[in-house]
C-alpha cells in the first residue's frame, strides 16, 4: 500500500505565496487609505481596516476548511451548491435596496452578497457538466445546458441590478470555448433548415465566442475615436459612429489581408470577406444602440456609458469619480508620494469617493507611483500565469475547467477594475481582488483560491 503523502507537500507554493503577498498588499493599502489618527490600531474593529482584518482572518479560516475537504466533494455536490446560491440570489431580490441595488442579505449590522459566491458555484457546476460530456460529440442539448448554467444566475444578478458581476459571468464563455464547447450545433440547426443547404460545421459557430468579443472590443475602441462626424447619406440606416465604422473596416481589412496571405483557398477568402462585413454591421449596430437603445437602461448606467464613450462631458458632476481617480493615479508619478501620504485619494480627503472599494487602486498608485504599479501588475500577471500552468497540468477535466474559470474571473476583475481607475472602462462597480474593502468578495476570492489549491494538490488521484 502506497504511503499517503501530506497535502502540504503537494501545495503549489508559488501560487500560495503570491496569494498571501496580495492579501498583505491589499490590507496595508486599505490601512493607509482609511487611516485615522484617533484610531491608529489596525485591530480597531470600529474602523474599516479593523473590519477588513477580521474578514481576512475569517476568509483564511474558511479557506483552510475547504482545503481540508476531499476534492471529490466539490464534484459530487456541485449541483446542490449551485442550487443553494441560486436560492440566495432569489431571496436577495426581496431584501431592502442598498445604493439602488438589492444585492445584500443582511445579517445583523453586516451583510453578504450572494452574487460573489455564485461565481464559485457556477464554476464548479460548469466544470462538472463539461467533464461529464464528450465535447467532440456535442449537440444542441449540451450547448444549451452549459449556457443555461451561466444564464440563470446572470439573469438573477441583472435583476438586482449588478452590472459588474453580470459582466464578470461572461468570462465563463471563454472557458467553454477553451474546452471546445461552441455554438456550432445551434447555428447548424438554423442554417440547415434552408432548402438545399447542408453543413456539417460552420466556421462562425466554431469561433463565435472569440469573434463576438473581438468585435465588441474593437467596436468600443472605434466608438471612443468617434470625435469627427461624417455624413453617410447613402446608408439605409442611421450611423452615428462614422469614424468608428471606417476604423473597424480598416482594422478588419488589415486582419483579412494577413489572414489571406496564409490561406489562398477560395473558402478562406470568403471568410475574410465575412469578417469585414461582420465588423461593419456590428459597429454600425453598436453606434445605433448607443444613440437609440439607452432608454431601457437605468439612468446611472446610461450616464456612465455615455461619459465613458465621450458622448458628453460632466467632469465635476456624474463623471467626477472617474476624473478624480485618473488624477489620483497620475499624481503618483514615477516613485509615488510614499506610504500613508496619499492626498488626493485618501478617505479623509474624499476627493475620490469609494477609494476603499472600487477605486482602491488609486491610493496604491498615488503612494507607490509607476514603480509600485509595475510590481502590482507583475504580481497579478504571475498569479494568472501560474493558474494557467496549474490548469494545463491537470489530468482531470473537472479540475482543468475550474482552474480556467478562476483564472478568467481574476483576469476580468483585475482588467476592468484597473480600467475603471484609469479611464479605460466605464465605472460598473467591480472590486479589485484581495484589495477592495468588503467581506463577501474577500471570502469568495479566498475560497475560490483554496479550492483550486486543493484540487491541484490531489490532481494525481483524479483521472476525470
Amino acid at each position: 500500500m502506497r504511503k499517503e503523502e501530506s497535502l502540504i507537500s503537494h501545495l503549489d507554493w508559488p501560487l500560495f505565496i503570491s496569494f498571501i503577498l496580495m492579501l498583505i498588499a491589499g490590507m496595508t493599502t486599505l490601512y493607509s487609505v482609511a487611516y485615522n489618527d484617533l484610531h491608529p490600531s489596525i485591530f480597531d474593529v470600529s474602523m474599516m481596516y479593523g473590519k477588513q482584518l477580521i474578514w481576512i482572518v475569517v476568509s483564511l479560516f474558511l479557506g483552510l476548511l475547504v482545503f481540508l475537504i476531499d476534492s471529490d466533494i466539490y464534484r459530487r455536490f456541485a449541483f446542490p451548491i449551485y442550487g443553494f446560491t441560486l436560492f440566495l440570489l432569489v431571496v436577495v431580490l426581496f431584501m431592502p435596496a442598498v445604493h439602488g441595488a438589492r444585492a445584500w442579505i443582511g445579517i445583523g449590522s453586516m451583510g453578504i452578497q450572494p452574487a460573489e459566491f455564485a461565481k464559485i458555484s457556477t464554476a464548479l457546476l460548469l466544470a462538472k457538466y463539461i467533464s461529464s460530456i464528450s465535447v467532440k460529440q456535442q449537440n444542441i442539448s449540451s450547448v444549451l445546458t452549459a449556457s443555461a448554467i451561466l444564464l440563470v444566475p446572470m439573469a438573477l444578478i441583472l435583476l438586482q441590478p449588478d452590472a459588474g458581476t453580470f459582466v464578470v459571468f461572461t468570462s465563463f464563455l471563454f472557458v467553454m470555448y477553451r474546452e471546445g464547447l461552441t455554438f456550432d450545433p445551434i447555428i447548424l440547426s438554423f442554417v440547415n433548415r434552408i432548402p438545399g443547404v447542408r453543413f456539417k460545421e460552420t466556421w462562425v459557430g466554431s469561433h463565435f465566442i472569440p469573434i463576438l468579443f473581438v468585435m465588441i472590443f474593437i467596436s468600443v475602441i472605434t466608438l471612443l475615436l468617434n470625435s469627427v462626424q461624417l455624413d453617410f447619406f447613402f446608408l439605409p440606416f442611421p450611423v452615428s459612429g462614422s469614424i468608428g465604422v471606417i476604423s473597424t473596416i480598416l482594422i478588419f481589412s488589415v486582419l483579412s489581408i494577413l489572414f489571406l496571405q496564409r490561406f489562398s483557398a477560395k473558402r478562406e477568402r470568403s471568410r475574410g470577406t465575412v469578417i469585414i462585413i461582420l465588423g461593419f454591421v456590428f459597429t454600425s449596430g453598436l453606434s445605433f444602440i448607443v444613440d437609440h437603445g439607452f432608454n431601457s437602461l437605468a439612468p446611472h448606467q446610461k450616464d456612465r456609458i455615455e461619459l465613458f464613450l465621450g458622448l458628453r462631458e460632466d467632469p465635476n458632476g456624474k463623471d467626477y469619480n472617474r476624473n478624480r481617480a485618473m488624477a489620483a493615479v497620475g499624481s503618483g508619478g514615477l516613485l509615488g508620494k510614499g506610504y500613508n501620504k496619499a492626498s488626493v485619494s485618501s478617505v479623509e480627503s474624499n476627493h475620490v469617493p469609494e477609494s476603499e472599494t472600487d477605486f482602491i487602486f488609486c491610493p496604491f498608485a498615488e503612494e507607490w507611483g509607476f514603480v509600485g504599479i509595475t510590481f502590482l501588475f507583475g504580481l497579478y500577471l504571475f498569479m494568472l500565469i501560474r493558474i494557467i500552468l496549474i490548469a494545463e497540468r491537470q489530468r482531470s477535466i473537472f479540475n482543468r475547467v475550474y482552474a480556467y474559470c478562476v483564472g478568467m474571473i481574476l483576469f476580468y476583475h483585475f482588467a476592468i477594475n484597473i480600467g475603471m481607475n484609469i479611464g479605460f472602462a466605464p465605472v460598473i462597480g467591480i472590486p479589485l481582488p484581495f484589495f477592495s474593502y468588503g467581506g463577501s468578495s474577500m471570502m469568495s476570492f479566498c475560497m475560490m483560491m483554496f479550492i483550486l489549491l486543493k484540487l491541484d494538490s490531489q490532481r494525481k488521484d483524479v483521472l476525470r
